[in-house]
């Protein structure tokens, strides 16, 4: 595995306050004894994300690809420099407050690394744990650009709502003057998508509005009849979980992917058949599918997965580079929290979709996106990719933690 390191800070500037000084665990808590490199004999990271509930999928994704990957950054070892690394694993369900008391529970118990998390909503909370408890959390699938630069303590292993909505962007020509309708959920990503097109897009000089539909809802008609009505001249849609296919079947019958319009990000495999017809008429930004990149990480992290009887999907790399990150700020850090922060900031390595880079001032972390579209082959649809966009057109702005 070839990682960099291309800035390392000497210091963290601590401010948040310690709300659970009781079960918080101090800066230097390794288990068991030293090492003759200086590291904890075993450091213990727990993971947090979502095994059941709305997004488990995606919960699933990260999950075999974290596995994979920690096998990968360790070279089959399950340990680095001398410090073993045990995985407790942890079910949130999506639920914000079920994900507070799994972290309690573990930072309780000692341990001060946590990463996971598929919902947005779930990620501030957990956040806000990691700053109070000083524990170093890596965020996941979840895209909320709120995440960028929360505390010193917060990073993330995926892309950000940001990264998606400048992508989104590089499929238009001028778009000054122009008006944009965000469709999405009204939800804590919903919101950060709105946020990002009304940063990003409005930036360039585009009227921005949206129609935010409760998570909840099964019934999407209204919703599109409501973004027809409106005349805008293109639609950025956000959506994930298990009513994508509802939400786009209303879209398409009302008329607005034929009238106006439409890009969205292309989904993980069990949504490639949802659009149906209308695929050819919609624009596709893309996080990962496993034949957009073609590097050796790629390769190795497909096939491992694919070896353990899973399917590399949309958040794979998430869990691979969450995994990378760990390992990496376990040998740097030797068991300090702010000398794991301070180890992260800066970094540089190849992870399945190439050169990633843990952008120091708030942890955004850079990457390439995609432009893709799907085709029809064999009687369903496939992902193909249209160009890559490089990493620093599609840099969030930086964010001020």
């Amino acid at each position: 595995m070839r990682v960099t390191k291309k800035l390392l800070l000497s210091s963290v500037v601590v401010t948040a306050a310690l709300a659970m000084a009781a079960c918080a665990p101090t800066a230097e808590t390794p288990s068991g004894e030293a090492t003759d490199g200086g590291g904890p004999a075993e450091v213990t990271v727990g993971i947090v994300t979502s095994e059941s509930g709305p997004l488990a999928g995606y919960g699933k994704q990260y999950l075999d690809a974290f596995k994979v990957g920690l096998d990968y950054a360790t070279d089959g070892k399950g340990e680095i420099a001398g410090t073993k690394i045990t995985v407790e694993y942890r079910d949130d369900a999506g639920d914000p407050d079920k994900a507070v008391t799994a972290v309690k529970e573990l930072i309780g118990e000692g341990v001060n690394i946590i990463a996971g998390t598929a919902a947005s909503g779930v990620a501030l909370a957990v956040a806000e744990q990691a700053a109070q408890n000083k524990v170093l959390y890596i965020s996941g699938p979840a895209a909320a650009d709120a995440i960028t630069g929360i505390n010193d303590y917060t990073f993330r292993s995926g892309r950000q709502s940001a990264q998606d909505v400048a992508t989104a962007g590089t499929f238009l020509d001028d778009i000054e003057g122009k008006t944009v309708t965000v469709f999405a959920q009204d939800n804590a990503f919903g919101q950060g998508n709105v946020a990002a097109v009304q940063a990003i897009l409005g930036g360039k000089g585009a009227t921005v509005d949206s129609v935010l539909v409760a998570e909840d809802a099964t019934e999407f008609t209204p919703f599109a009849q409501q973004v027809l009505a409106g005349e805008p001249d293109l639609v950025f849609v956000a959506w994930a979980g298990a009513t994508s296919g509802a939400m786009w079947q209303a879209m398409s019958q009302q008329g607005v992917l034929d009238e106006i319009p439409v890009v969205t990000g292309l989904g993980d495999s069990a949504t490639f058949g949802a659009y149906g017809e209308a695929s050819e008429k919609i624009s596709f930004l893309n996080h990962y599918f496993p034949g957009a990149p073609d590097n050796d990480v790629n390769a190795a992290m497909v096939k491992g997965i694919e070896d353990a009887g899973g399917t590399p999907d949309l958040f794979s790399p998430d869990g691979f580079n969450a995994a990378i990150m760990i390992v990496h700020a376990i040998e740097e850090g030797k068991g300090d929290v702010d000398a794991m922060v301070s180890a992260l900031e800066g970094f540089e390595f190849d992870g399945p979709k190439g050169a990633m880079t843990v952008r120091a001032s708030d942890h955004a972390l850079l990457q390439e996106m995609y432009q893709a579209k799907l085709v029809a082959k064999d009687g369903t649809f496939v992902p193909e990719l249209v160009d890559t966009v490089s990493a620093d057109d599609v840099a969030p702005a930086e964010a001020s933690k």
